[in-house]
């Protein structure tokens, strides 16, 4: 019988490989950094804006949840995964941000896939803002719509787009974008979903516990919130400090995602513990409503000392304060520095910034001391590359 050669085995994965070079050489390597239970940095990372996330109050929600209905939900929210807690968190969210109904999904990202695909079809036009959420392109791609990315917080464009398009329409754009910590145009945009018969769907993610009335979110602050051609999303993984997302609109709209939204009907519900602890945390937030006005206020205070000094960052809408730098490697490099100096700091780099600019990424957060800020400064300035100060 003739011998059968066996083929030398072939790396199918050799292409990643390739691509991973690439991405050493470009600076864009990402790493995951498993963190302690107690990092002794100060935390300017995280998007814990009011510090709930270890606060008694908020800890105490998650583990009674817990205690009361189990790990896990156990299905999805349409079979066994809605408990009376989901149900007494969707009120009371709806309720603090002054719209009819909400529907809380297992995460932000969830939230604006559901809502994104379940407002459109293939003959709706989405117009999304350049700048948005990377949830948001995603559910702009799975919703099969004709979508236009109109510049970065222009309504005019936005305007005319929608103008020149016949039938169904949504406009969708961040309320605090991510990178910059700049706001939306809300006002200027709804003028033009009613001129034009259009729907506004807005991710308030970062605007939720930092802008309105006692942290009721961009929309409230805009005298938006419960209109009638308005959607908001949001997470609970930032100033709630929990974990899980929420679509916010008129009561028939929310029925109308119960029935449609693929990320609701098939995903598991939400976590009891994670949804005991946004209610803990919400009801804080509304006993406390200053812990609002101070996020805002050190994040102004973080800008104004930074900018003083030399570096060039971005005036501050919210609680994000980003600081330029001078490239992708100088960015990676001064954020690798700042860790060693004890601070840990956000590092943005394309392809997370639709610009191409990297930058640090500052969180302020409400229960920053005085004592925390100067420190912060001190290490952000005494590391900072060369290149990144403008005299």
């Amino acid at each position: 019988m003739p011998h059968q050669h066996t083929p030398a085995p072939v790396d199918v994965f050799s292409w990643i490989d390739e691509a991973e070079l690439a991405r050493q050489e470009a600076g864009l390597v990402r790493t995951l950094r498993p963190r302690p239970a107690h990092s002794p940095l100060l935390d300017l990372a995280s998007n814990d804006y009011l510090g709930l996330s270890r606060h008694p109050e908020t800890v105490r929600g998650a583990s009674e949840a817990a205690e009361r209905w189990g790990a896990g939900a156990t299905g999805s929210r349409l079979v066994t995964g809605t408990t009376e807690l989901h149900a007494e968190l969707e009120r009371e969210l709806a309720a603090f941000c002054g719209f009819e109904a909400a529907l809380v999904l297992s995460s932000g990202y969830a939230a604006n896939l559901a809502a994104v695909t379940a407002l459109s079809d293939r003959g709706t036009l989405v117009v999304s803002d350049a700048g948005n959420h990377a949830s948001i392109v995603d559910g702009c791609r799975l919703s099969r719509a004709e979508t236009a990315v109109v510049p970065h917080s222009d309504p005019d464009a936005a305007r005319k787009t929608l103008a020149a398009h016949r039938g169904r329409a949504l406009l969708v754009t961040d309320s605090v974008f991510s990178v910059d910590g700049d706001a939306a145009p809300l006002a200027a945009h709804a003028e033009a979903c009613r001129e034009q018969g259009a729907a506004l769907l807005v991710d308030d993610a970062h605007g939720l516990g930092v802008l309105g009335e006692g942290g009721r979110g961009a929309l409230h602050a805009a005298g938006l919130a419960g209109a009638p051609g308005v959607v908001a999303t949001l997470t609970l993984s930032k100033s709630l400090g929990s974990q899980g997302g929420a679509v916010l609109g008129p009561a028939k709209v929310i029925r109308h995602l119960v029935n449609t939204a693929r990320t609701f009907i098939f995903d598991t519900g939400l976590a009891p513990a994670a949804t005991g602890a946004a209610l803990a945390a919400l009801r804080l937030l509304e006993r406390e409503p200053e812990r609002a006005d101070r996020a805002r206020a050190v994040a102004a205070e973080l800008y104004g000392r930074l900018t003083a000094s030399g570096l060039t960052a971005a005036r501050p809408d919210a609680a994000v304060v980003s600081v330029r730098a001078p490239s992708a490697s100088a960015a990676l490099r001064w954020a690798a520095d700042c860790r060693e100096a004890g601070l840990s700091v956000g590092c943005f780099r394309p392809p997370s910034v639709p610009d191409g600019i990297s930058r640090l990424r500052l969180t302020a957060r409400a229960d920053l001391t005085g004592a925390e800020i100067s420190r912060a400064v001190e290490t952000i300035l005494g590391t900072a590359p060369a290149g990144a100060t403008d005299h």
